[in-house]
């Protein structure tokens, strides 16, 4: 499909900088094909869902991915921000570059630390061990194991989406805001920002109401933040993330639809996730391992029955997803509506609670 189709206008002012304050006064947008829309809140989902429903969480917990630091080569020295996205070794990472350009295979970096002195923190230093393309390089750090961890901890920022990262820099109230309150597996780069709307309270009302919940792991990689960059959705590949669906998590799961329950995903990593576990019958069975599940309207959906998640960027991956969820024109439609309405789009934003096209 030609990825314009997945297009729409957004005014600036609707994304989200912070989040909503308690988490789950978050607005929520019910969108039912061919039944139309409704205008609730988080708070509202125990009247909203069934007593047998099953909520599926992604419980990844995101690192403190940013560095920002120096290039160092001979007497020159270059400012260099990079993020954290896959750990090779002990000591050795993959990461994203900005500015890629500025490095070479054999730069000495040095993090949390500027020549003017200007940081508290003593310097982390590493080499470049090699450049990739895309804006990826390997890098070696002279600590090793937990001295490089706590050294991470103490100099490290929660790498947030661009569009946020633009308007402000990260702060100490987004090392708590963008993490759920159930998070636990580190491995993240980015959080599962539907899951970042629910509350200890909001939990135990769900579980009062009949409403059950299961953790679910898929670690959310770079590939979160990179654009589609073709003009047809056949020519686009999706980045492999790790992830794993217990045999324990999957039989309460199969047990639970088998009784009449809907499985409802929270976030489209738990939907991925899930679809990616699951057998041409729906079954799920034990996944562990990595899925680059693209997901574009025509897909035939086999695990999940409703999606909670929030509004998303146009011609992303994302819109297409949901998008094959509920109809591309039913999905437009309803972007429209949270315009107008007022609603706050992308990480820190407001969601919606998706039923799907033709009432699978």
């Amino acid at each position: 499909m030609r990825v314009d189709l997945f297009d729409f206008e957004l005014p600036e002012a609707l994304i989200a900088l912070r989040p909503a304050h308690p988490r789950d006064a978050a607005r929520l947008l019910v969108v039912e094909p061919g039944r139309g829309l409704a205008d609730a809140t988080i708070r509202d989902l125990p009247e909203l869902l069934r007593p047998g429903d099953q909520l599926v969480l992604n419980d990844t917990r995101v690192i403190l991915a940013r560095l920002d630091g120096e290039r160092r080569r001979g007497r020159q020295s270059a400012r260099i921000a990079v993020t954290l996205i896959e750990r090779l070794s002990p000591e050795r990472w993959r990461v994203l570059a900005r500015p890629a350009k500025r490095l070479a295979a054999g730069d000495r970096l040095r993090f949390g630390h500027r020549s003017d002195n200007a940081c508290l923190v003593a310097g982390l230093d590493a080499t470049v061990a090699e450049r990739g393309d895309d804006g990826e390089a390997v890098i070696v750090f002279d600590l090793t194991g937990p001295f490089l961890d706590e050294a991470i901890a103490q100099i490290g920022e929660v790498a947030l989406p661009p569009y946020i990262a633009a308007r402000r820099p990260a702060d100490a109230q987004d090392r708590r805001d963008y993490q759920t309150v159930f998070a636990h597996d580190e491995g993240a780069i980015a959080a599962p920002t539907a899951g970042l709307h629910f509350t200890d309270d909001l939990f135990a009302r769900l579980t009062a109401a009949g409403i059950g919940r299961h953790m679910v792991t898929l670690h959310v990689g770079p590939g979160t933040f990179l654009p589609v960059r073709v003009d047809d959705t056949d020519r686009h590949r999706m980045t492999a993330e790790r992830g794993i669906v217990t045999a324990a998590t999957a039989d309460a799961l199969n047990r639970a639809r088998a009784a009449g329950g809907r499985i409802v995903a929270v976030g489209t990593t738990s939907l991925r996730l899930l679809e990616s576990a699951a057998d041409e019958a729906g079954k799920l069975k034990l996944f562990a391992g990595e899925t680059s599940l693209f997901i574009v309207p025509g897909y035939r959906f086999r695990a999940v029955d409703l999606l909670i998640t929030n509004f998303h960027l146009p011609r992303s991956t994302l819109f297409m997803l949901v998008s094959a969820f509920c109809g591309r024109e039913t999905m437009l439609a309803a972007y429209r509506h949270a315009v107008d309405a007022g609603y706050r789009f992308y990480s820190y934003g407001d969601a919606c609670l998706l039923y799907p096209e033709g009432g699978r």
